[in-house]
């Protein structure tokens, strides 16, 4: 059954939004509670991993983070999900 599952999620469009979901319960584990609570949303399309926030000096440090927040995503979620990181 789960193996169905995924093979259906592989092949549909939710795909991104099931990974979005994920990132986001993992989120504040993965950047730690100060990012997670000044996050305001976290979308994915195709490989790209769009952050949304309204502080600028954080979008700053973010933008700085790219590669880090790649290597984090992707390790927490146990695969290669993320090759790229859009801050806005």
């Amino acid at each position: 059954m789960g193996e169905a599952l995924q093979a259906f999620l592989n092949e549909s469009r939710i795909k991104g939004d099931v990974q979005a979901f994920q990132i986001k319960e993992a989120w504040e584990s993965i950047m730690g509670k100060t990012v997670a609570r000044y996050t305001d949303t976290i979308k994915i399309f195709g490989d790209r991993l769009i952050v949304s926030t309204s502080v600028g000096p954080l979008k700053n440090e973010l933008r700085f983070q790219k590669e880090s927040i790649i290597k984090r995503v992707n390790e927490a979620m146990g695969a290669e999900i993320v090759k790229e990181v859009i801050i806005q």
